[in-house]
């Protein structure tokens, strides 16, 4: 029996059955570079940290419900785009999570926004920290089901768990009273105890006019906006740059006259 075959059953029974697959390959580098017991126990216990860490990133990222893997890295800075990058940058620094503080991107149609928002929701998760990503309208719409279905509660408060809830897209259009409603009790459930991210086409001084109320929009707005990072971002279309036609329209040879 060889001495991978031996640890099998250990290695399983310890739940760390997935060192198996590289374990061949270490033993033969710790021959080769003559490690001592505890070097090659670093190494070996070194690649399961590193696979559980990458397998808790992965399933995160998937309870987030990105509709994209964005990352800040990936973001195309030579688009014709403005923002503060300064404020840009406090916020990646992930410092507003830990004062329960909020960011608001705004800006026209296609400018970002929904990227930067995402990039900093997986930022959030490599941080650590538990992110959940939903469009503005799908979420009322998930309300309105749950009130059908008598789960209101239940679901509500799965929107009060995350260290990071990220509604996109706020205020395509004016708020029903029962949504007035539902995002006021939202924002002042969340305020000071968890953090927001959200992006408007609309300016932060327009969001008053959404609410069907404005008793519920001034005392939910004065919580977020006197809380928040407002990064205002500018320019012409960033989605259009992603487009498979732009993609093949600048990877074209240019014709000689």
């Amino acid at each position: 029996m060889t001495t991978t075959t031996d640890l099998m059953p250990l290695l399983k029974r310890l739940k760390l059955g997935t060192l198996l697959p590289t374990l061949p390959e270490r033993l033969a580098l710790a021959r080769r570079d003559q490690l001592d017991y505890a070097a090659f126990l670093e190494v070996v216990l070194a690649d399961e940290v590193n696979r559980r860490d990458q397998g808790r990133l992965e399933r995160q990222v998937l309870l987030a419900g990105f509709e994209d893997v964005c990352r800040l890295e990936d973001f195309d800075w030579t688009a014709r785009i403005t923002m503060d990058r300064r404020l840009l940058d406090a916020v990646f620094s992930l410092d507003f999570l830990q004062r329960k503080e909020h960011v608001l991107f705004v800006g026209p149609v296609g400018v970002g926004k929904t990227f930067l928002a995402q990039a900093l929701g997986f930022a959030a998760i490599r941080a650590g920290h538990s992110v959940r990503f939903m469009q503005a309208d799908r979420w009322f719409l998930a309300l309105a089901q749950a009130r059908v279905d008598h789960t209101l509660e239940k679901v509500f408060r799965t929107f009060l768990t995350p260290d990071l809830l990220i509604l996109d897209d706020l205020g395509l259009h004016r708020l029903t009273a029962q949504q007035s409603a539902d995002l006021y009790e939202l924002i002042v459930s969340r305020h000071r105890r968890a953090s927001f991210v959200m992006t408007s086409n609309r300016g932060v001084d327009e969001w008053l006019g959404l609410f069907d109320d404005a008793i519920l929009g001034n005392s939910a707005l004065d919580r977020l906006a006197n809380a928040s990072y407002q990064i205002v971002v500018d320019g012409s279309s960033y989605r259009e740059r992603l487009s498979p036609h732009r993609r093949q329209r600048d990877s074209a040879p240019t014709k000689e006259a």
